[in-house]
């Protein structure tokens, strides 16, 4: 997409993962800052990753599951999630986020997150986080309802590591103003 103002109308109609972000780090005006995320199986309530953010810094220490930073010139907008073969079974995963605004308040905050293997859409999430008020720290769990995958295609998934794949996009008052990546594999051992 070559367009000065991308939409969710946008990224709704991308048919694959994008090559490139769709816009520059300076776009989140808004200074929203993501501090914590955690991941947990609705069903058993085991917490499967869970990653905070340092006071003060950039760093962020990992509690549970497995996570690394990539693409060094995009420090933060790209991580790989290495899960156990087990994760592609899960029905509904429960994904609570902690995060920072800025100085101004916000009232359309959305996400849309497109999942794909290789060229395929798995499945495209859209979640609307609320009103959030200046200075604020928020905390927010979306519900993710997972698709049911053959066992061809979940095979195909473990043995392609990193090459299922997702773009989070995040829009305030419908433009977008943050763009991240992610990458998974699903070879990683209960050790993880």
């Amino acid at each position: 997409l070559k367009k000065k103002i991308i939409t969710p109308e946008d990224v709704l109609s991308l048919p694959r993962i994008t090559d490139n972000y769709l816009c520059p780090p300076l776009a989140n005006d808004c200074d929203i800052e993501f501090v914590r995320f955690k991941l947990r199986d609705l069903e058993s309530g085991t917490v499967l990753f869970d990653v905070s953010k340092h006071p003060f810094t950039d760093n962020y220490e990992e509690h549970v599951g497995g996570y690394e930073s990539v693409e060094e010139s995009n420090a933060g907008r790209c991580v790989r999630y290495i899960f156990t073969p087990r994760f592609l079974e899960l029905k509904t995963v429960g994904a609570t986020v902690e995060f920072t605004v800025g100085s101004r308040p916000i009232t359309d905050f959305r996400m849309i997150e497109r999942h794909y293997f290789k060229d395929t859409l798995l499945k495209s999430f859209d979640f609307d986080f609320g009103f959030c008020i200046p200075n604020s720290a928020n905390t927010c769990e979306h519900i993710y309802h997972f698709p049911k995958l053959t066992k061809t295609l979940i095979t195909e998934m473990i043995n392609n590591p990193f090459q299922t794949r997702s773009d989070s996009f995040f829009f305030v008052d419908g433009v977008l103003m943050m763009h991240n990546k992610a990458e998974y594999s699903y070879n990683g051992s209960s050790d993880n």
